[in-house]
């Protein structure tokens, strides 16, 4: 990148910072029944009961057994678990310690479309790669949407965090890995990157 980073550097997590791979997840469903599983659920995509559960709308419990009605008879809550929490992958090492030589110069945030369940995992992946799970030690501030009832790629999303934030779009950079979500950062007037190769070798660090 030719020109300076922008000072506000605001942060996707799977994909970007965090591996993820969403057909493993997909397989899992598919292997305890749920044939059309990717018709529900995909990165470029999903139904309600997703977003409900990715804005907090609705508990655990209630996602769990939603899914549990779909699928046959003698599966249980923990292997639904288990096929959700199947994307989360690891955390590289030297990503999150080149976050932190970034965070010396930038302010950095993390906008992550997660929910309940997910963030626990990732959680657990980050404790296995440097013995901590303090995702906020790498950021000013995190913004989950389960947590703050929205999420990506709503323009109002952006907005908010932004103002959150008290800085302007213009003054911010956000990094994604889909399309979808560069699109509503773009349509709030934040410089957005689509992250589809090492975010390192994308930044020019």
């Amino acid at each position: 990148m030719e020109k300076a980073l922008p000072n506000v550097i605001i942060f996707d997590l799977g994909g970007v910072l965090l591996n993820l791979d969403y057909h493993l997840t997909t397989r899992a469903f598919i292997s305890l029944g749920m044939d059309d599983f990717e018709r529900r659920y995909s990165q470029l995509q999903q139904t309600d009961l997703f977003d409900l559960f990715e804005t907090g709308k609705v508990s655990p419990f209630h996602f769990i057994n939603r899914l549990l009605d779909q699928l046959p008879a003698g599966t249980t809550a923990n292997q639904v678990v288990h096929a959700w929490d199947a994307m989360i992958l690891d955390f590289p090492v030297d990503r999150l310690e080149w976050l932190q030589s970034l965070k010396a110069e930038h302010r950095l945030f993390l906008l992550s479309n997660t929910n309940a369940l997910h963030i626990d995992a990732v959680r657990r992946a980050l404790k296995k790669a440097v013995g901590h799970d303090r995702l906020e030690d790498y950021f000013e501030q995190v913004f989950l949407s389960h947590e703050i009832g929205m999420r990506k790629p709503h323009v109002e999303t952006f907005q908010w965090v932004v103002d959150q934030i008290g800085v302007e779009p213009t003054d911010c950079l956000f990094i994604d890995d889909s399309p979808q979500h560069v699109e509503g950062a773009k349509a709030a007037g934040i410089e957005a990157l689509y992250c589809n190769e090492s975010i390192e070798s994308l930044l020019k660090l």
